[in-house]
C-alpha cells in the first residue's frame, strides 16, 4: 500500500499566464502541466517547503507567498495510483518576473521543461483544481480528485 503525500506547489503569475512544468504519461500518452514544488519534509512548513522547492528547481527566490487553500489529489501516474494533500500558494518572484513570456526554464534537479503557459490553456493542468483556486472560484479545500 503506498502512503499519502503531502506536498506545497506554488503559482507565479505574468500576464495572463502562469509557470508550470510540462510533463508526459508514458501509459496514457498524456501531455500535461503541473504546478512547480514538491514534497514537504519533516520538521519542514509548507511555505519552507515552497520556498525549498523553488530554489532546488529553479533556483529562485520567492517574494511573495499566498496560500490559495489545499486540495486532495487521487491520480494515476505511469499506470501507479497516487494520493497527495496540496497546499497551493500564489507566489511571487522578482527573478521570474524577469523571465519573458516565450523562455523555457530548465528544472534543475529533474522534471520536465518550465514555462509561462496561458491560464485557459487546453492542455491538463494538476493538481486538478489548481487554476481555480488561482482564479478564486473553488472553495480553499477541496477533496475527491480524481485524475492526474
Amino acid at each position: 500500500m503506498g502512503s499519502i503525500r503531502n506536498i506545497s506547489v506554488g503559482l507565479p503569475t505574468k500576464d495572463g499566464h502562469v509557470l508550470l512544468s510540462e510533463s508526459f504519461d508514458q501509459m496514457r500518452c498524456l501531455r500535461f502541466h503541473r504546478a512547480v514544488g514538491g514534497g514537504i519534509e519533516f520538521g519542514e512548513t509548507a511555505v519552507q517547503a515552497l520556498r525549498r522547492e523553488f530554489r532546488e528547481e529553479l533556483d529562485v527566490a520567492l517574494d511573495e507567498v499566498r496560500l490559495l487553500g489545499v486540495l486532495e489529489n487521487l491520480f494515476e501516474y505511469e499506470g501507479q495510483p497516487g494520493h497527495e494533500y496540496v497546499h497551493v500558494f500564489a507566489v511571487r518572484s522578482a527573478e521570474l518576473d524577469a523571465v519573458p513570456l516565450d523562455a523555457e526554464l530548465v528544472v534543475l534537479d529533474e522534471g520536465g521543461p518550465v514555462r509561462w503557459v496561458p491560464v485557459d490553456t487546453d492542455v491538463p493542468v494538476f493538481p486538478d483544481g489548481v487554476l481555480d483556486l488561482l482564479a478564486g472560484t473553488i472553495p480553499a479545500t477541496q477533496g475527491d480528485h480524481s485524475t492526474h
